[in-house]
């Protein structure tokens, strides 16, 4: 850890994964001095397995995919979902924009690994099990009082702090920005298996959706990898779910016998145990503030059904490390019309899908919607795709309007 009499940093980042990594990395590229502080050891285990296209996009960019596509990860082109007797396979590569068209199922602990190693080849200092338990905020003038596992503290010294620690929401909860989500509180219980899976009905290119047949707000993840081994989760409601003397492992395995997905893992070995995670959702008054800005899951998560947490962990550090660096030298910017403002409309297409998916009207349009020559539906795909900030993208611009629209061409 840095003399904190001597060391002074541009940036200080709390968390190291996704939207640290590529944060520290495109400030490194302006020539600004970053610390990391990371309250884990990398490399270590998350969820959020299943990337988008338009994550590729961004990794691309900043010049980080090479070293992420020589992992070896599972590739990925699209998406099946699946209801009782009803299935659909939806291929990205027939989306409505011009990038990426296909994306990587990668295992986390390697995944960010990777990208945190890219920062400090960049030239980031990076601290791992430092826990930040204190935050005295002001541009120029930033301190992070941090605790090892040991509890000894140090401080960080900056002139600017980017929050992006993800789950731990770090700043929210220092700050007291948190507010309540306007989605229903869910749980989901998620393991990894070797899935032995052999049967040619699944598709490993492929993430699989699987919706109970009965309740169309408890729904099921199969993620493959690369190296046979798959990410299995079910999310659900727990007022729907009558959990009864039932643990965690009990819970998981009723569920799972009630789908299709349950029948290709018959032969699966857990090869980690049952976690679960309850009342995930969250938002925040602000994303920004005096010496401070807030990246991804740090300011607020949505929900897993649609693999949007990487790609908006990866767009909030994009937009906000401009910002940083205007400010930083001096230079206008606009942290509310160029960061908050345009992010925050990204989240509400992916927020409006989420809805409409638990309402089981969405689940209606994407099994049932029209050939892809029709726009609106590549239009659809672009944003399973990740393209939510394509402003000539009709769903984009008003997604209430045309997910009706869509419902009614599928009717």
């Amino acid at each position: 850890m840095p003399n904190e009499e001597s060391k002074k940093y541009d940036v200080a980042i709390i968390g190291a994964g996704p939207a640290g990594a590529l944060a520290a990395k495109l400030l490194r590229d302006s020539k600004l001095s970053v610390a990391i502080v990371e309250a884990a050891n990398f490399p270590r285990f998350s969820i959020g397995e299943s990337l988008l296209p338009n994550s590729l996009n961004i990794l691309e960019n900043a010049a980080m995919l090479e070293d992420v596509e020589l992992a070896g990860f599972q590739f990925k082109n699209g998406a099946v979902f699946e209801r009782a007797t009803e299935k659909r396979s939806i291929d990205f590569r027939e989306n409505y924009d011009s990038g990426w068209g296909t994306a990587l199922q990668v295992q986390r602990a390697t995944f960010d690994q990777i990208l945190a190693n890219s920062a400090e080849k960049a030239g980031a200092d990076i601290f791992y099990n430092q826990r930040v338990t204190e935050a005295d905020l002001k541009l120029e003038n930033c301190q992070l009082v941090c605790q090892d596992q040991n509890g000894k503290p140090t401080t960080i010294r900056s002139r600017f702090v980017l929050d992006a620690s993800g789950y731990g929401r770090v700043l929210s909860k220092l700050l007291k920005l948190e507010t309540p989500s306007d989605l229903s509180d869910k749980s989901v219980l998620f393991t990894h298996v070797k899935d032995n899976i052999n049967t040619d009905l699944f598709d490993r290119n492929k993430i699989l959706i699987s919706v109970h047949p009965t309740q169309q707000t408890l729904w099921y993840w199969l993620i493959p990898f690369s190296d046979g081994t798959s990410s299995v989760g079910v999310v659900y409601d727990q007022q729907d779910v009558k959990q009864d003397e039932l643990n965690g492992e009990d819970l998981f395995n009723k569920l799972l016998a009630d789908v299709p997905a349950g029948e290709i893992l018959k032969d699966a070995e857990r090869i980690r145990p049952i976690s679960n995670i309850q009342g995930y959702s969250c938002n925040v008054r602000q994303l920004y503030g005096d010496g401070y800005a807030l990246l991804g899951n740090a300011a607020e998560f949505l929900d897993p059904i649609f693999s949007s947490g990487v790609t908006i962990a990866f767009k909030s550090a994009e937009m906000a490390v401009p910002q940083v660096i205007k400010q930083l030298a001096g230079q206008p910017h606009d942290w509310e019309g160029e960061f908050a403002q345009p992010l925050k409309a990204g989240v509400d297409v992916f927020r409006e899908f989420v809805n409409f998916w638990y309402a089981g009207r969405l689940q209606n349009v994407v099994l049932r919607y029209p050939d892809t020559s029709n726009d609106l539906t590549r239009m659809m795909i672009s944003i399973l795709s990740g393209y939510v900030w394509n402003k000539e993208n009709l769903l984009v611009k008003n997604p209430k309007r045309y997910l009706n629209l869509l419902e009614e061409l599928c009717a």
